[in-house]
């Protein structure tokens, strides 16, 4: 049933027994049956299940105890950032690993003592002279029925619940061989293969060894970003300082910082200074002060000095939980093309069982025997296990979003990152994202027998009780130049036009040209200096003082120095640009002149942004909003993919599909380009294990061998079956070894995790 989203909880399910693509996807599609469950997102790199549920309905107990009523073992627990991504993937691994071992050691003798040893050479006889068939039923029967129980045991469970998957295929492919032998051995007979049960059971077994390790591998980027924070904490309390654990630390409490220490919790400097390193959170590669005052983050590490600070954050609250639980989501997110491989395993299950039936069939009836006939459909059967297939979006997805993690690029989930790669246009918000969003003092001119200081120092001081943007660089610009700026005896704001003030007695004008008109003083010695200023993306403004035109002062909002290498990363993918922006027609476009834009949306209000994007989409074009402030979120949502500048707001934060924590517009490029990348590993990864199947499964069914004599036996499709998972695996795990790319920004958010 589905809950109101206010009561909504999240909780996390880490699996013991959930082994191959197949049955997580069935599982997955059992957990949204439960009742009070709202949604449901299973990483199966790391066999955890994030779930939203309605407490009013359901809790962790329920949910815990429906799994276990039909054959899962798990542990559900509240989600916080310790626990969410501790899955029970490496101690199934683990257990997997030895459970091979053993197999391998105890399949090595019957391997020897079968027509297999003969044809390496071996021509030895059983110890104690027991026969040889004999022997593989005591050495096999530990194999099949120990080593071979995670096989056995998940299908018999899947069985019970009226399902059949990738375990049921290897189980019915272990126990056919092992069950036919122990029958021919026990009326007399001596056409047995005990090796083969043995060693599909060993290469079963080290294969999905293989695979899960190589999952695993796909899943440390979050275990990268969970160990940036600290275990502990410096918390002072009574006077004292006290080494506390990190989950200790509540809100309020005072935390000594010390130099090469990680912050532990977000908070507000209260003493002290230093500088602090930010670069595993936003990508920046300079150090930023801290004094009073300043915030500072979990996981960023303190470099010099020694401050006290303030926990204003804690446990899921931080900025670093918050990204933590971004990269979970999107890596346990499901694709739209992972939908379709899930359906397609589903029916590729039932085509093995088929083509395996079908193949004993033919070969019995062609006078093959039923030991051959019953090794080539124990083969067909399998080598179509289609775990390659299950696997093959979910392992890409994870190593690209958690590349993107250690490169300050956060995808919210799989579906914004498929549709980052359809993107052919990019708006950019001006103010904040192509530029500094901080205007500053540019110029000052002076008139008619004013100097420059008298002139800044009378537009500063009318200014001085101004919360304006353009009043406060002019203010800052003025003491920047070592000016004392005085306040205004008296001040009134026109609106649209600027202010009038009265400074030492004098009377003083700051604004544009209507303002000055209104008063009857002449602008025609300075017109066409505003337009200069104009034209070069400054905004220009008259000063006039007890009547008199007395210069003009101009303030720039500083263009980011990447934004042109972004413009240009863009073009170079094949993507236009446009800049979006309220201010006018000739500044916008001396900006985009600067930086290259391919076309300027100018004059524009706040309320009116989405509606300029949604016209770009009515005409065809796939748009990426990229946005810094509140009022950006309506674009951003507006947008095919929208893409928050991370130092932006918490409102454009959540409203964007894709964060991107730096403060850099070159991001947006290098984001689409890691985006088509993991596309392009989901394509190959797909048609690999598509093709596989198709050509696989007729070799094994023994279509080569009256002509060219090739018959794949049960332990090589068992060893190809698991190569190619492993393959598709690996082939994701490119994403993650390949170089930087030359578009990529330079920080990363975490700690590279190979």
């Amino acid at each position: 049933m589905r809950s109101d989203h206010t009561a909504i909880r999240r909780l996390a399910v880490a699996f013991e027994n959930c082994a191959c693509g197949t049955e997580c996807a069935a599982l997955e599609e059992r957990l949204r049956r439960v009742d009070g469950v709202a949604t449901v997102q299973l990483d199966r790199t790391r066999n955890v299940a994030h779930l939203t549920y309605d407490p009013r309905v359901t809790d962790a107990a329920t949910v815990e105890h429906a799994l276990r009523g039909i054959g899962h073992d798990c542990t559900c627990r509240d989600l916080t950032p310790a626990v969410a991504h501790a899955g029970h993937g490496a101690g199934m691994a683990a257990d997997m690993l030895r459970r091979a071992v053993v197999s391998a050691v105890l399949s090595v003798p019957i391997v020897l003592y079968s027509p297999v040893g003969a044809g390496l050479g071996f021509h030895g006889a059983p110890p104690f002279g027991i026969l040889s068939e004999w022997l593989g039923l005591l050495l096999a029967t530990p194999v099949v029925w120990w080593g071979g129980w995670p096989f056995i045991s998940s299908a018999s469970t899947a069985l019970l619940r009226g399902e059949i998957n990738m375990m049921t295929l290897i189980a019915l492919g272990i126990l056919v061989s092992y069950g036919y032998s122990t029958g021919i051995t026990l009326a007399g007979g001596h056409d047995v293969f005990f090796d083969a049960a043995a060693m599909l059971t060993t290469f079963s077994l080290v294969g999905h060894w293989l695979e899960m390790h190589s999952r695993l591998a796909t899943g440390r980027a979050v275990e990268a970003l969970l160990h940036l924070a600290p275990p502990t904490a410096r918390v002072v309390r009574g006077g004292e300082e006290r080494e506390v654990p990190l989950e200790e630390v509540i809100v309020g409490d005072e935390i000594t910082v010390r130099p090469g220490d990680r912050i532990p919790v977000d908070g507000i400097v209260r003493s002290g200074s230093s500088y602090v390193d930010e670069s595993m959170i936003t990508g920046e590669p300079t150090p930023v002060a801290k004094a009073a005052g300043a915030k500072v983050t979990a996981g960023t590490v303190n470099q010099t000095g020694v401050f006290r600070f303030q926990a204003e954050a804690v446990g899921a609250d931080t900025a670093l939980a918050r990204i933590v639980r971004m990269v979970q989501d999107a890596q346990a997110s499901k694709a739209p093309a992972q939908r379709l491989a899930d359906t397609a395993g589903k029916y590729l299950v039932f085509a093995a069982i088929g083509a395996g039936a079908l193949a004993f069939g033919v070969w019995y009836l062609l006078g093959a025997g039923a030991a051959f006939a019953l090794t080539v459909a124990v083969s067909a059967i399998v080598i179509a296990c289609p775990d390659a297939l299950a696997l093959a979006t979910p392992t890409a997805i994870t190593v690209g979003v958690g590349r993107g993690a250690r490169e300050g690029i956060l995808f919210k989930n799989a579906t914004s990152l498929e549709a980052t790669v359809q993107i052919d246009t990019v708006v950019f918000d001006k103010t904040g994202t192509l530029t500094t969003g901080k205007p500053e003092l540019a110029d000052v001119i002076a008139h008619d027998g004013f100097s420059g200081e008298e002139v800044l120092a009378a537009a500063a001081a009318a200014d001085h009780d101004s919360e304006h943007p353009l009043a406060r660089a002019l203010v800052d610009g003025a003491r920047a130049r070592g000016i004392v700026v005085q306040s205004a005896e008296q001040f009134e704001a026109v609106p649209g036009h600027g202010v009038v003030a009265t400074v030492g007695g004098r009377r003083v004008l700051v604004g544009n040209a209507a303002l000055l008109a209104r008063e009857r003083i002449g602008v025609d010695g300075l017109a066409s200096r505003v337009t200069e200023l104009s034209e070069d993306a400054k905004t220009a403004m008259y000063v006039a003082i007890d009547g008199r035109p007395a210069g003009v002062v101009a303030v720039a909002d500083r263009v980011r120095e990447s934004a042109a290498r972004a413009v240009a990363d863009l073009k170079a993918l094949g993507i236009r640009s446009v800049m979006l922006t309220g201010d006018n027609q000739r500044t916008a476009q001396a900006v985009a002149r600067h930086i290259g834009i391919d076309a300027v949306i100018a004059d524009v209000r706040p309320e009116e942004k989405a509606a300029q994007v949604k016209r770009l989409q009515e005409g065809g074009s796939r748009v990426a909003m990229v946005g810094d402030g509140v009022n950006d979120a309506p674009a951003l949502a507006q947008a095919d993919v929208g893409l928050a500048i991370g130092a932006g707001t918490d409102v454009a934060v959540e409203t964007a599909g894709v964060v991107l924590m730096q403060s850099d517009p070159a991001a947006v490029a290098a984001a689409i380009s890691l985006a088509r990348g993991v596309r392009g590993k989901i394509v190959q990864n797909l048609y690999w294990a598509a093709g596989y199947n198709v050509v696989a499964i007729p070799v094994a069914a023994g279509v080569l061998y009256p002509s060219l004599k090739i018959l794949l036996e049960p332990q090589w499709a068992a060893l190809l079956m698991s190569a190619s998972t492993v393959s598709v695996t690996l082939n994701a795990l490119l994403i993650n070894r390949g170089k930087p790319s030359p578009l990529s920004p330079r920080g990363c958010a975490a700690p590279n995790a190979e």
